[in-house]
């Protein structure tokens, strides 16, 4: 079993930046795609970004591509997001998940380990 836990979500104002991070419990992630999604209010989840387990490709959403960067340190057992120049459009529950390599890191459903989420709020 894997564990994730997300952290650094808070309150900040358009235009300025979060990092957010999850870190892994039970086994190491070096050998799954991790990816993060988010979700929010009266909306499905959906995805954001994603890396693969060897960390060669990313994947993003249109939506985040040039604002947020995903990587990810197997030592740690940590995934990151840096988010710049956030919008109040980017308010929601940001969730982490990790997936087998051979999933689409793209697919929602793909994912077999989920965080509980960490909150971003954007003011205006």
């Amino acid at each position: 079993q894997v564990q994730l836990v997300e952290s650094g979500g808070e309150l900040v104002q358009a235009g300025g930046s979060l990092k957010l991070s999850c870190t892994a419990s039970g086994r190491t992630v070096s050998g799954y795609n991790m990816g993060w999604f988010r979700q929010a209010p009266g909306k499905e989840r959906e995805f954001v970004a994603a890396i693969r387990w060897i960390g060669d490709i990313i994947y993003s959403a249109d939506s985040v591509k040039g604002r947020f960067t995903i990587s990810r340190d197997n030592a740690k057992n940590t995934l990151y997001l840096q988010m710049d120049s956030l919008k109040p459009e980017d308010t929601a529950v940001y969730y982490c998940a990790a997936g087998s390599r051979t999933s689409d890191p793209a697919r929602l459903y793909d994912y077999s380990y989920w965080g509980q989420g960490t909150q971003v709020t954007v003011s205006s």
